[in-house]
C-alpha cells in the first residue's frame, strides 16, 4: 500500500490585484514570455502553468485583474475563488504603497467576509453567526519596478506585515529586468501550498497553539522508548519517514549545535527534548522553510488547517455483506509495542495514569478506563489494571463492533508513521458467514455471542463470570455498571478464538428483538432455573427468532446450585431442546466456578451447522459409558465429531454415526 501522507492541495490559483500602472499584466506576461512586453494590454488573459514547470510540481492559474475592464461584482468573485492575493504596487510611486492599507487590505478582508463589509450584518446576526472566525485569504505583497530605485521598501512593508497576520511574504521584483519574477510566483504558490498563519504568530514570534498541539503530538509518536527524547537512532527514523532520506551525522551534530546555542535545555544527553523539537520547527518556520515543517505534519496526517485528515483517519475499507473485521497480525503487535511502551514500570498492565499517557496523542480514550475497559475484558484482579491480554481483547472488541473507530485510534497511536502503511494493514476482513455455513466451519477468530435472558435470569453474571478467573468473588455482587460487551478468549481445537458476550438488555417480557439484537454467531438463550415463570420467556424468543434461522442457539439454566424448580411452561427444558433438536440445557452457576460453558459456546460458532452432531453424540448411551459426555470441556470438544478436521471429514464422521445409530436401535 505505501506510504500515506495527507494530501495538500492540488492546484493553487493566484490574482495578482493593485492600483492601475503599477505593472501586474507586465509581470504576468514577463513571467510567460521570459521578456519585457514592449505593448501592455489593459488585461492579461488567464494563464494557466502546468505542475511539471513549477517548483512544487503543482498546476497554477494566474489570474489579471482590470478596473477598466471589470466591475467590483467581478473582483469580488474573483477574491473568493483565488487561493492567493498578491497586491502590487510601484516601488517608486508612495501612494500606491500607502494604497495597500488604506484600500487594499482592507478590501480583500471585506469580500472574503461579507459581513464586514456591512453588506451581510442583518443576515449574519440572523444565522447567529456574528462569532465566526473571519476568513484570512493568504496575502503576498509585490513591489514591481525595483530598476528604478537604489533603495529598498522592504522596512515599511515589514510594517503592514505586522499589523495584518494574513501577509504571508513580501518581495521586490522588476517585470522590466525579470529580476525576482519566477522567485514572486513561487512565493504565491508557497503562501498556498505552505502557509504561514496557521503554523506561527508574526506578532508574538510563536508557534500557534494547534501547530505546537500538533508537534507535540508528532514528538511523543516519534520517541519509541517513552523517555522524554529523541535519540539519534529516534531521529533517523523521523527523517526517514518525512522525507525518504537518512540524517547524516554531521547534519545532526550541526542541528544539536544549533538547539544547545539557542535553547539550553533543548538538548539532554546528546538527545532532542520537546523544548529543542519545537525550536528546530520554529526556526525553520522564521527562516522561509514552512515546506519543512508541513512536510512534516502532512506526513502524520494533518490537513491546512491543522486538523487530522479524514481520508488519513478513515481510510475506505469494503466490508461484503456477513463479513466481519478482526485485528490483523501487524495490528496486534503494533498495539503490544504501543503498550509495552507506556508499561513505564514493566508490571504488565496498564495503570490509570499509564492508561492516559498512552492516549495523550489522540483527542480522548476511545473508552472510559474505570466504567467500561475495566468491566468488559479481563483485568489484573489485584490491581484492577488492565492487562496486555485484556488491552488486545479490548481492541478486538472494538475492532469487530466499530472498525472506523479504531482505525481513527491506529491512525492517532501512529500506526501509519511505524507501519509505513495505512491502517487497512491492521484490519483483517473475514470472508462471508455464507460461505463458513457451506463449509460448515468458520475461518474467524472472533466471535460474538448474545445472552437474551428476562431480568434477574443471572445473564449479567454469567457475563462478568467470563472475565475473572476465580467466579466465586462475582457471588452476591450487585452490577451496576451497565457495559454491554464482555470479551475474553478461549480454546477452541488448540486455537485460541476471542468471544465476545453481549448482554442484551430486555426491560419487558413482550418487547420485540430488534434484527441487530438477534443476528450473531451464536445465541445464549438463559433462565433462572430456581424461577418457575423464567423458563417461558426463553422459549417464547427461541421459537420467534431462531426456530427458522441457521443461528446455533444454545440454552442455560442459571443458578443451578439452588433447587431447581419446575417451569410453569407447556414443556420443560430439556423437552423443549429435544423437539427443536437443540443440546440439553446447560446448567450453570457462579459458585461452581466451571467455564466449560464458554468453550461450548465458542466451538458452536466456530462449527454452527454441527449442531446436529452434538446432539446425536449427547443421545447414544454408549458414549456417556465411555465418558465423553461429562463436563470436562476437552472431553466434550472430543466429542464434537473431531469438526477441527477437514469439512470432508466431518461428513464421514457424520454418516459414520448414523449408521452406529441405526444398527444401535
Amino acid at each position: 500500500m505505501g506510504q500515506y501522507t495527507a494530501s495538500q492541495r492540488k492546484n493553487v490559483r493566484i490574482l495578482l490585484v493593485g492600483d492601475a500602472g503599477v505593472g501586474k499584466t507586465s509581470l504576468i506576461l514577463s513571467l510567460v514570455s521570459e521578456e519585457y512586453p514592449e505593448e501592455v494590454p489593459p488585461r492579461a488573459e488567464e494563464i494557466t502553468i502546468p505542475a511539471n514547470v513549477t517548483p512544487e510540481q503543482v498546476p497554477t492559474s494566474i489570474v489579471d485583474f482590470s478596473a477598466v475592464e471589470q466591475s467590483e461584482d467581478a473582483l469580488a468573485a474573483e477574491i473568493n475563488k483565488a487561493h492567493v492575493v498578491c497586491i502590487v504596487y510601484a516601488v517608486d510611486d508612495d501612494d500606491t504603497l500607502d494604497r495597500i492599507t488604506s484600500h487594499w487590505l482592507p478590501l480583500v478582508r471585506a469580500k472574503c467576509n461579507p459581513s464586514l463589509d456591512g453588506e451581510g450584518d442583518a443576515e449574519a446576526e440572523a444565522e447567529g453567526d456574528t462569532q465566526r472566525e473571519p476568513i484570512r485569504k493568504p496575502i503576498v505583497l509585490v513591489g514591481n519596478k525595483i530598476d528604478l530605485i537604489e533603495y529598498s521598501t522592504m522596512d515599511s512593508v515589514l510594517a503592514i506585515m505586522e499589523d495584518y497576520p494574513e501577509i504571508e511574504s513580501c518581495v521586490e521584483c522588476s517585470a522590466k529586468s525579470l529580476h525576482n519574477i519566477s522567485e514572486m510566483f513561487y512565493y504565491a504558490q508557497k503562501a498556498v501550498l505552505h502557509p504561514t498563519s496557521p503554523l506561527y504568530m508574526m506578532e508574538e514570534q510563536e508557534l500557534t497553539s494547534a501547530c505546537k498541539k500538533s508537534l507535540v503530538r508528532i514528538f511523543k509518536i516519534c520517541d519509541i522508548d517513552g523517555d522524554n527524547l529523541l535519540n539519534d537512532y529516534e531521529l533517523n527514523l523521523f527523517q526517514r519517514r518525512c522525507f525518504n532520506t537518512p540524517l547524516q551525522p554531521q547534519i545532526l551534530d550541526e542541528v544539536k549545535a544549533v538547539i544547545q546555542k539557542n535553547v539550553p535545555d533543548g538538548i539532554y544527553n546528546d538527545a532532542v527534548t520537546l523544548k529543542g523539537f519545537l525550536f528546530l520547527h520554529c526556526l525553520f518556520i522564521q527562516r522561509g522553510r514552512n515546506e519543512t515543517t508541513w512536510a512534516v505534519l502532512r506526513r502524520f496526517g494533518y490537513n491546512d488547517q491543522l486538523e487530522m485528515c479524514q481520508e488519513y483517519l478513515r481510510p475506505p475499507l469494503k466490508i461484503p455483506p456477513g463479513s466481519s473485521t478482526e485485528l490483523s497480525h501487524r495490528g496486534q503487535q503494533f498495539l503490544i509495542a504501543v503498550f509495552e511502551r507506556y508499561d513505564r514500570d514493566g508490571d504488565g498492565a496498564l495503570s490509570p495514569e499509564e492508561h492516559k499517557m498512552l492516549f495523550s496523542t489522540c483527542p480522548a480514550a476511545p473508552w472510559s478506563y474505570s466504567t467500561d475497559i475495566r468491566k468488559s475484558c479481563p483485568i489484573n484482579e489485584t490491581t484492577g489494571w488492565v492487562t496486555l491480554h485484556g488491552w488486545l481483547c479490548r481492541w478486538t472488541l472494538m475492532t469487530l463492533i466499530d472498525v472506523v473507530k479504531t482505525m481513527e485510534y491506529l491512525a492517532y497511536l501512529g500506526f501509519n508513521v511505524h507501519e509505513n502503511d495505512s491502517q487497512l494493514a491492521a484490519i483483517h476482513v473475514t470472508r462471508e458467514r455464507r460461505i463458513d455455513l457451506a463449509k460448515r466451519q468458520s475461518s474467524r477468530s472472533v466471535y460474538k455471542c448474545h445472552v437474551i435472558g428476562p431480568k434477574g435470569s443471572g445473564k449479567t453474571g454469567m457475563c462478568r463470570g467470563f472475565l475473572v478467573e476465580d467466579m466465586h468473588k462475582l457471588i452476591g455482587k450487585e452490577f451496576k455498571t451497565n457495559v454491554v460487551n464482555c470479551i475474553n478468549s478461549v480454546q477452541v481445537y488448540g486455537q485460541e478464538k476471542h468471544l465476545i458476550l453481549r448482554d442484551i438488555d430486555v426491560r419487558h417480557a413482550l418487547d420485540p428483538l430488534q434484527p441487530q439484537e438477534v443476528n450473531c454467531d451464536v445465541a445464549c438463550l438463559v433462565y433462572d432455573s430456581s424461577n418457575p415463570r423464567s423458563f417461558e420467556y426463553v422459549a417464547r424468543i427461541y421459537i420467534k427468532y431462531y426456530a427458522e434461522s441457521k443461528i446455533p442457539v444454545m440454552i442455560v439454566g442459571t443458578k443451578c446450585d439452588m433447587d431447581e424448580r419446575r417451569q410453569d411452561y407447556l414443556m420443560q427444558p430439556s423437552e423443549f431442546c429435544d423437539k427443536y433438536k437443540l443440546l440439553p440445557p446447560h446448567l450453570f452457576s457462579l459458585k461452581t466456578n466451571k467455564k466449560e460453558l464458554y468453550t461450548k459456546l465458542a466451538t458452536m460458532a466456530a462449527f454452527p451447522r454441527f449442531q446436529a452432531a452434538w446432539i446425536l453424540f449427547y443421545k447414544h448411551s454408549h458414549l456417556r459409558q465411555f465418558g465423553l459426555m461429562t463436563e470436562d470441556p476437552k472431553l466434550w470438544l472430543k466429542a464434537g465429531l473431531g469438526v477441527a478436521a477437514a469439512t470432508m471429514l466431518g461428513f464421514i464422521v457424520l454418516k459414520t454415526i448414523s449408521a452406529a445409530g441405526a444398527h444401535t436401535r
